[in-house]
């Protein structure tokens, strides 16, 4: 029974280190598709004043964060279509440590930005609708999953 607790134990010790990045990564990639994949796209109401205002309110209650971002891309298209992209990432992105791509095909995408003659507490957002190609960051080079949004192209 000893024999068994102090393998246990090396195992946590061993396998602690690599269990904990595959959760983070988990959780990136729960909240890409949280936060980024609006799909079919969701009408708010009109107390909402407007798509970015209403979705905005979901993600900071979501993130259980008041934050007010300055800029959010939403995508507007199937998780299958937008995932692909990432399954073969042969670049890596110093600035962000992590692998990304950029797509070869154009996605309907909600820009939110902020207002700019608002201060950052006030969470009132502009919506813009464009048509073009993601900058991803992915989840590892081979078989991977969008984790992040670098910008539009």
């Amino acid at each position: 029974m000893a024999r068994d607790g102090i393998w246990l134990l090396c195992l946590q010790v061993v396998l602690r280190p690599t269990l904990v990045p595959g959760i983070k990564m988990e959780i990136a990639i729960k909240n890409f598709r949280t936060l980024h994949v609006d799909y079919p796209r969701i009408n708010y109401p009109k107390g909402f004043h407007g798509y970015c205002n209403g979705l905005m309110a979901y993600l900071r209650g979501r993130m259980q964060d008041w934050y007010c971002p300055k800029i959010h891309y939403v995508v507007h298209a199937p998780w299958e279509g937008i995932q692909k992209f990432c399954r073969n990432s042969e670049n890596f992105c110093e600035n962000y440590n992590e692998y990304c791509t950029l797509t070869q095909n154009s996605f309907p995408i909600t820009v939110c930005t902020r207002g700019s003659k608002k201060p950052p507490t006030s969470c009132s957002y502009n919506s813009t609708l464009t048509n073009q190609r993601l900058y991803l960051l992915c989840s590892s080079k081979q078989n991977a999953v969008p984790i992040g949004i670098i910008g539009l192209y």
